[in-house]
């Protein structure tokens, strides 16, 4: 297979890992990087902006329609403009963090961003993570990973994210935010138990590095791809 034309698809749930593994197998293919939960994350925020009802689902998804979204997809050096705003940073609040399932559950919502995900996937050259990307978003792709970790480990993960340690403070600080969220983003997509087909990779155990030549060998194998 061309590297030009391959799609990997990961999915998992929050603390995994997603977004750094998929960065760094995309900058070592020489791919794009898309970060669906961005344009999640982008859409509440300008949402919010625009002073809208989160729980008004018809009046936000109709809204979704009209998010005038800019994702660049450089691995290196990803970026999230909403219109002309640099969003990128913002959409990382715990504002946005706290009220983001509000949006992702939303059914309509959720139809228009798959739209846009489905589109880019299409062009092929793309590594994909977010949540539903292995059975809705890229069910085709030749390589599917579910990545995975241990609860603990992904509080842990999380904690040192937002708040920069792991104690048992920030730890229990962050637990409503990774597993409400899981728990509110399940009940629409699926990323805690692999499809058929799908490889599952258990980082639990694993450095960053490791995790990522993991995910690399099955491109190997999968799509006989290998970094350059």
């Amino acid at each position: 297979m061309s590297p030009s034309s391959l799609v990997v698809a990961i999915d998992g749930p929050s603390g995994s890992g997603k977004s750094t593994v998929a960065r760094r197998v995309a900058q070592a293919l020489a791919l794009r990087y898309l970060d669906t939960g961005a344009m999640y994350r982008a859409l509440t925020w300008w949402l919010l902006e625009q002073g809208a009802d989160l729980r008004d689902h018809r009046r936000v998804a109709a809204l979704a329609t009209q998010l005038p979204l800019t994702i660049g997809m450089d691995p290196h050096h990803p970026t999230v403009h909403v219109g002309a705003v640099d969003v990128g940073t913002v959409i990382r609040e715990s504002r946005i963090s706290s009220v983001v399932s509000m949006v992702a559950t939303n059914l309509g919502v959720r139809s228009e961003l798959v739209r846009r995900q489905r589109e880019i996937v299409e062009e092929g050259g793309v590594v994909v993570e977010g949540r539903d990307i292995t059975t809705v978003v890229a069910p085709d792709a030749p390589v599917r990973v579910l990545l995975t970790a241990s609860e603990n480990t992904r509080l842990a993960r999380r904690a040192h994210d937002v708040h920069g340690d792991a104690h048992p403070e920030a730890v229990a600080a962050t637990r409503d935010q990774v597993v409400r969220r899981d728990a509110d983003d399940a009940t629409v997509a699926r990323f805690l138990h692999p499809a058929d087909g799908v490889d599952v990779v258990d980082s639990s155990h694993l450095s960053v590095d490791e995790t990522v030549a993991a995910v690399l060998d099955l491109v190997r194998r999968r799509a006989g791809v290998t970094p350059r």
